[in-house]
């Protein structure tokens, strides 16, 4: 299967389908995180390249919830924001999912499909994270565990903690690659 997870400097959506055998490239303006196939620039560029699956995390600087407070004095941002979501959305892609916190794509666009948490995939964190679905399934858990800490939420001010709270956590990645990945 040929996949392109857009939006992603760590590599490690793109990791767990390789480690399956996909054809899997990693895009985002960002070097990766980890050696492997990466389009470094515009998802948009790309977007057109006859990919089967598409996993989307968009910036969520003007959309999480957590954020709201600043919505009012940056609407401009937002509303671009979003057409860039909607860009994704409307990709010649046959499977997509798109993944963003909770926040205004709800509103703006449609109420998420599914919303998962790291507990259910073997890490003991909570993160809620909306999933919005084109041609795919929800994706089932994998490993239920104790533990409800909120490490990402609290983690303290520094310069690599945007980085470190959009990381996608290894579990819910191959859980993706896992259930996804054998789709016709």
């Amino acid at each position: 299967m040929k996949v392109l997870v857009a939006c992603e400097f760590s590599g490690v959506v793109r990791e767990a389908f390789s480690e399956r055998g996909h054809d899997v490239w990693s895009c985002d303006l960002l070097d990766t995180e980890i050696p492997g196939q990466h389009y470094k620039g515009d998802v948009l560029d790309i977007l057109e390249n006859g990919w089967d699956l598409m996993i989307a995390h968009p910036p969520c600087t003007y959309l999480a919830v957590s954020g709201a407070r600043w919505w009012k004095d940056r609407q401009a941002e937002q509303a671009d924001a979003i057409r860039f979501v909607m860009m994704l959305a409307n990709a010649p892609i046959s499977k997509i999912a798109i993944e963003n916190p909770i926040g205004k794509l709800s509103t703006a666009w449609r109420k998420p499909d599914q919303i998962i948490q790291p507990w259910q995939f073997g890490h003991g964190e909570t993160k809620a994270t909306c999933l919005w679905l084109k041609g795919l399934p929800k994706l089932q858990p994998t490993r239920i565990v104790d533990g409800r800490e909120e490490r990402i939420h609290r983690e303290p001010p520094s310069p690599e903690r945007w980085k470190n709270r959009s990381r996608t956590f290894t579990g819910i990645a191959a859980a993706m690659a896992e259930q996804w990945g054998v789709l016709p």
